[in-house]
């Protein structure tokens, strides 16, 4: 078995592949019935399904995002649309920043 891909829920699914696109890179494709896609290098593709409702809670499972600079990666992320939630954290794992994308969903981008 092997994971063959990331798929999102949420209402806007061309505005949320061109966010993940351009904090993760890869080409957006939008597909038939609302749906979207990327395929940014060294990822599994992440897809986007439309769906009616919005995001009402937190996430159950959420995406690390490693990075050299968490203070430059969060200036780019901000500027595509995050939000930041609290601080950086640092652990004896490293360090992390959790995010939101447009739609709310968490993600962190980490050091380790």
């Amino acid at each position: 078995m092997r994971l063959d891909q990331i798929v999102v829920d949420c209402r806007e699914p061309a505005r949320l592949v061109r966010f993940w696109a351009g904090l993760l890179g890869g080409a957006v494709v939008e597909r038939e019935r609302g749906w979207a896609h990327v395929e940014p290098p060294g990822w599994p593709r992440i897809s986007f399904q439309p769906v009616p409702e919005g995001k009402v809670a937190k996430n159950r499972l959420h995406l690390d995002v490693g990075v050299d600079d968490i203070a430059v990666a969060t200036e780019k992320a901000v500027g595509l649309g995050a939000r930041v939630v609290g601080g950086v954290v640092t652990d004896e794992q490293g360090s992390f920043q959790v995010l939101v994308d447009p739609e709310g969903n968490e993600f962190c981008l980490v050091i380790s």
